[in-house]
């Protein structure tokens, strides 16, 4: 008799991952996990105490998958730092659009709202380079994530398609103005 295969808990996480990939967060329970990895729910359960568990451990992976397309954007040296993490947002959500489900399209209420640390590095970076106070850094970076994030909704959704020049320039065209709005604010 062969040996019994060992279902680890990385081997758990990654299918539920590829299963939200493949079909939506709505389509992940023990027993679409189990026949993905062929066996029964028990490894599921042995593994995590709940299906909370799996679920934060998946959106912990999701995570490092999208911080890996930010990290690709900044590799690839195609645009500013600032406006990177932007197009690595919105190719991520073309690109993996059930996962920017997962994470940016969610209801979020009694969640943890702590800051990410791209969001903090964004804000650091729009202070440097435009001598403002982190208030005024905040509130343009929240303005101009709502931009991304539209953009990025609008591509995972299948609502428009719009090409990777349209979207570099419309972000550096929303992000001057709004730079040029909190510059102004700013010195007076």
């Amino acid at each position: 008799m062969p040996p019994k295969l060992k279902i680890t808990k990385k081997d758990i996480i990654e299918t539920a991952l590829d299963l939200i990939r493949k079909n939506g967060q709505e389509s992940i329970n023990a027993r679409s996990i189990a026949g993905a990895l062929g066996c029964s729910t028990q490894p599921i359960f042995s593994n995590f105490s709940s299906m909370e568990e799996l679920e934060g451990e998946v959106i912990s992976l999701a995570y490092q998958r999208y911080v890996g397309f930010i990290e690709q954007e900044l590799k690839s040296g195609k645009y500013p730092k600032y406006k990177s993490f932007g197009m690595a947002y919105i190719r991520f959500a073309k690109e993996e659009r059930e996962l920017f489900k997962l994470l940016f399209m969610c209801d979020r209420t009694g969640k943890d709202l702590t800051p990410t640390p791209d969001f903090e590095s964004s804000v650091e970076m729009i202070m440097q380079s435009n001598k403002i106070s982190r208030e005024k850094a905040n509130l343009l970076h929240m303005e101009m994530w709502a931009c991304v994030h539209g953009i990025g909704t609008m591509l995972a959704t299948s609502f428009l398609e719009l090409d990777w020049e349209l979207i570099s320039s419309m972000l550096t065209d929303v992000y001057q103005g709004l730079r040029t709005n909190h510059i102004s604010e700013e010195t007076k």
